[in-house]
């Protein structure tokens, strides 16, 4: 590679025990969620992604976020972000113990009206005060940008709207800025060019990929980026999480298959894979289905070198 080298090391941040279950129609027990965040940590990620403090109404599989958080045995070195989408969510947060939070807004106004019944300024301005208290509070604050590369009701999205956003969220304090494909258009070429003019407007290390795999483009735009010194990306275990805007695709990059190629890469995870793709069957069993990951799906796995 001509941007990552053997000695580079990539951040993975967790997100399927949040973003993978959350809409999952199936009830999953407290006690499940936690013992799959404890599993994760105990493989070597260093960000596991726990809960949502949505409004239960919204997002029943998230009404039991409070006991998950305060049930977890937390390993030292590992953080366990929590999404809010408002100043009650981040309370909720805040009581139930969180130390980092993450927010979310869409580079899509159509996107954002659909999704929060507000313009994407609209939507910065209801985030500004969350980032702001919780900042205030001493908690670190995390931002997803999501339809960065393609939106299910415009269809393109400007670079620049992008940039914009990134440049703002920065502005405002986020330390770590998720760039979305959401639903999973983007091709190498594209995703390499956004990542660099947002790097350009705030440098590679405030910014993070979380790239689905529904075009099956997701790790193709992830080497792409790491070409371009991306060295944070998302991933979900046994790709949990489908594409609800794509009937039977899949979604979320599977941590797995990502691990794979980057130890193939010479690049450091400090993740243990076998514990890993271990993690991402016991889960799947319990949701009583196979892995989305190609990894989770092999028996018996031949070693190359």
């Amino acid at each position: 590679m001509t941007g990552a080298t053997t000695t580079a090391a990539v951040r993975i941040v967790e997100v399927g025990p949040r973003d993978g279950l959350q809409n999952e129609k199936q009830p999953v027990p407290a006690a499940t969620k936690i013992e799959l965040i404890e599993r994760l940590a105990a493989c070597g990620l260093p960000v596991v992604e726990a809960t949502s403090f949505v409004s239960p109404k919204w997002v029943p599989q998230m009404a039991d976020a409070a006991e998950v958080l305060a049930g977890l045995r937390r390993r030292a070195g590992v953080a366990y972000p929590v999404l809010v989408p408002n100043l009650q969510g981040l309370e909720r947060a805040r009581a139930a113990g969180a130390e980092v939070i993450a927010v979310f807004i869409a580079a899509s106004d159509a996107f954002n009206r659909r999704n929060i019944n507000a313009t994407t300024d609209e939507a910065l301005q209801r985030l500004t005060p969350v980032v702001a208290e919780a900042i205030r509070a001493g908690l670190k604050v995390r931002a997803y940008v999501s339809t960065v590369l393609g939106c299910p009701y415009q269809g393109a999205v400007a670079p620049a709207e992008v940039v914009r956003l990134v440049r703002a969220l920065a502005d405002l304090g986020c330390y770590e800025i998720s760039l979305g494909d959401t639903i999973g258009v983007g091709t190498p070429g594209r995703a390499r060019a956004l990542f660099r003019a947002c790097a350009d407007a705030v440098g590679t290390a405030r910014l993070a990929l979380h790239f689905h795999d529904t075009y099956g483009q997701a790790l193709a735009n992830v080497y792409a980026c790491l070409e371009e010194g991306a060295r944070v990306v998302d991933a979900s275990v046994a790709g949990l999480g489908g594409c609800p805007y794509a009937q039977g695709a899949s979604g979320n990059l599977a941590t797995e298959d990502l691990v794979y190629m980057l130890h193939g890469l010479g690049i450091d995870t400090g993740v243990d894979l076998d514990r890993l793709v271990e993690t991402g069957r016991w889960i799947s069993a319990v949701l009583g289905r196979a892995p989305a990951s190609r990894l989770g799906r092999i028996e018996r796995r031949v070693t190359c070198v």
